[in-house]
């Protein structure tokens, strides 16, 4: 069969340890994003296409800091999020949000099945 070859695992990005501490940081941030939500603009005031100067041209080689990311998401994501939680949010209709559901989708993301 000639030479044996050897696949190198790839990284992981978190181990389980960071995600239980990244996911009690995600469980404050979604409480206190919902706790908040008022203080918010129901929809955004950035022109369309705004984000594309925000961003850099090409993905980074290496993994950012997970600080970084979720600096990012609260200066360049949120500023065009129209939250559609929002009490003064009366378009289209209204989106069906709880702490239960949110709860609901973890387990589903964490089993990962299909169907």
């Amino acid at each position: 069969l000639g030479e044996a070859t050897t696949k190198k695992k790839p990284q992981q990005a978190m181990d389980s340890k960071e995600f239980r501490r990244r996911g009690t940081e995600m469980v404050e941030y979604i409480c206190n994003y919902l706790e908040t939500l008022e203080e918010r603009r129901v929809t955004p005031s950035v022109e369309p296409g705004y984000l594309r100067h925000l961003l850099p041209g090409e993905a980074p080689e290496n993994p950012e800091p997970w600080e970084k990311i979720m600096q990012d998401v609260e200066s360049k994501i949120m500023p065009g999020v129209t939250h559609w939680q929002h009490p003064r949010f009366h378009a289209y209709f209204p989106s069906g949000n709880s702490f239960p559901s949110i709860l609901g989708d973890m387990l589903s993301d964490g089993i990962g099945c299909i169907g």
